[in-house]
């Protein structure tokens, strides 16, 4: 599991670098008093920093798409072309990309499903399945004698019943 090692680290760090720039841009002091602003306005932020905020949001959730990407593809190394298709070879990689896609958007509050994890969704079926056909072939029509003893008996049978009411209703007596 080094992987995780090295996502723990770079959290860490992203970490720092958000606490650095938060107290950079002057947001982080307590004591500081805003000119022009009321009360109420500081308690809200403006909407740079949200703009800002999200545009975090979506350069570290574009980082943690591309590692979930980059253990996708070193997975689907260990599959070799004639698995490519069969889907218990291939459940537990795309499982997995798709669960890293979606557990780093609920993580991020990013929303999913959303644009970056439907392109590596595309991207990973355009490179690795676009080969895969439907291993069941296609409906074919039965063979002829079957066929015309499935058109035939339906037109035999309908005179019969036909033939069967009219001597039945003939016969007058009231039917209970």
């Amino acid at each position: 599991m080094a992987p995780h090692a090295q996502t723990g680290s770079g959290r860490l760090s992203r970490g720092l670098l958000l606490l650095w720039a938060l107290l950079g841009t002057g947001l982080c002091h307590a004591g500081a008093e805003v000119e022009g602003f009321s009360q109420d306005a500081r308690t809200s932020p403006p909407v740079a920093v949200l703009n800002w905020t999200a545009q975090l949001m979506e350069e570290t959730y574009t980082n943690f798409t591309q590692k979930c990407w980059e253990l996708f593809v070193d997975l689907m190394r260990n599959v070799t072309v004639s698995e490519l298709c069969e889907w218990k070879v291939i459940s537990r990689p795309y499982s997995f990309l798709r669960t890293c896609l979606e557990g780093w958007a609920d993580h991020l509050r990013y929303g999913y499903p959303n644009a970056l994890a439907e392109q590596y969704i595309f991207q990973s079926h355009h490179r690795y399945f676009h080969n895969c056909t439907l291993e069941h072939q296609g409906y074919f029509d039965p063979p002829e004698d079957v066929l015309l003893a499935m058109i035939i008996a339906p037109i035999c049978l309908i005179p019969f019943l036909v033939t069967l009411v009219i001597w039945r209703s003939k016969d007058g007596k009231a039917q209970p």
